[in-house]
């Protein structure tokens, strides 16, 4: 890693890596695609590990360059369908960065540094202070704030709440985005939209911009494609815990992985991450007030809900698809973006440890995961131009979920 005169850090090149898109039509496609897992490094895009991948099933991976020969053969050999998804990922990088200069004010429309972030809450909750109070809920591995925005008229009341996160893993930068532009827009339509009124009015709402703050730095600084936190493992090399898989619902019995150099590593026990146990910590402390969670990742255009960690229906289970639904229409009707809902397990694949299975276990009824935009064009490498069509779109989404619990307090 070279320091640029600067002295910054200078990020890492994927010079000629591919995202592969591959259809596994047979039971041997699948083995296939696990042994190339097991004798080289692949980055699993979707699903997020070898182990999920099963027949029928888009699956994305990005090749290092070095491994790309070998691999085509294989593939090619297997006969399994497959298509170059990206050609060039650092050129992908290079491309999703838009709007070059920095504007003075903070920009909602392209993907914002952790300092920049940072300096943008303190002003946000100077600006609003009779909207915004801000809350350092624990520091991170690295020792960085993790900050909580509380929006909402001020009253001398307790007042139920809507608690939603972004950014639990590093690499999917289009849900930092979405958390900024939420809160904007929460302060912004204060007043004018009836309907933010009366849920600002009657709710707060509790935004986590960043969960994964030295993961977000890391992908700034070093590797565009960090997924996992920073911390160490002991008797590994290997970095990093994958957050959603480290929370206490079905912890690591599927979907996760006990290999600390895996993506999907569930840690050495559940909420073993610093940053896991912030956040439940403050969850648990505001049991009583917290009626809906919502986790922003991407992507694949998705609206899920528990379960992940097993395939039986929730106790909610009809009131929750029937929301998810409605949701997703009112997505839809902006820009013609589809989504599928549905739970977790049979929809995208079955996962242990997430945090929303955690939240609707502990009582929190209404829990939502949202994979944003896109189905795997750009995949994590979302270009700013998509930042504002996104952004606005899963507002209508997020407004009406929030409009449900708000009729449907318990």
């Amino acid at each position: 890693m070279r320091a640029d005169i600067s002295g910054r850090r200078e990020v890492a090149k994927i010079l000629n890596d591919k995202v592969l898109r591959l259809k596994p039509v047979l039971n041997e496609h699948v083995k296939v695609i696990r042994e190339l897992a097991n004798s080289v490094q692949l980055d699993f895009w979707t699903p997020e590990n070898a182990e999920q991948v099963t027949v029928g099933m888009s699956v994305d991976i990005r090749v290092p360059a070095q491994y790309l020969d070998m691999v085509f053969t294989v593939l090619q050999q297997s006969g399994m369908q497959l298509e170059v998804f990206i050609d060039d990922v650092q050129e992908a990088v290079d491309r999703q960065i838009e709007n070059k200069g920095s504007p003075r004010a903070h920009s909602y429309t392209k993907y914002n540094t952790w300092s920049d972030i940072e300096s943008w809450m303190n002003s946000m909750a100077t600006a609003n202070s009779d909207m915004i109070s801000k809350e350092v809920i624990g520091n991170t591995y690295e020792g960085r704030p993790m900050v909580v925005l509380k929006i909402g008229k001020k009253s001398g009341s307790t007042k139920p709440a809507i608690f939603m996160d972004c950014g639990f893993h590093a690499r999917e930068w289009i849900s930092h985005a979405f958390c900024q532009w939420f809160v904007n827009e929460a302060v912004t339509a204060y007043g004018s939209d009836s309907q933010m009124t009366s849920l600002l009015d009657q709710m707060d709402v509790f935004v986590l911009p960043v969960f994964n703050v030295d993961g977000y730095v890391f992908t700034h600084t070093n590797n565009r494609m960090w997924r996992k936190t920073r911390s160490r493992n002991a008797g590994s090399s290997c970095l990093g815990t994958d957050p959603n898989r480290n929370f206490n619902a079905g912890w690591c019995t599927t979907g996760a992985s006990t290999n600390p150099c895996s993506e999907t590593y569930c840690g050495t026990a559940p909420e073993s991450e610093i940053e896991s146990k912030n956040l439940a910590d403050f969850i648990r402390k505001n049991k009583s007030i917290i009626k809906a969670y919502i986790t922003i990742h991407s992507y694949s255009q998705m609206l899920l809900f528990p379960y992940s960690y097993t395939y039986e229906l929730a106790a909610d289970h009809d009131e929750l698809m029937a929301v998810a639904k409605g949701a997703s229409s009112a997505l839809r009707s902006l820009y013609g973006t589809v989504y599928t809902s549905g739970p977790g397990a049979p929809t995208i694949y079955p996962a242990a440890g997430g945090s929303d299975d955690w939240a609707y276990d502990l009582g929190v009824k209404y829990s939502y995961t949202f994979e944003l935009r896109d189905e795997g064009q750009y995949g994590f490498l979302l270009p700013e131009s998509q930042i504002k069509p996104t952004c606005e779109e899963t507002m209508l989404a997020v407004k009406y979920i929030a409009a449900h619990v708000q009729k449907n307090l318990y």
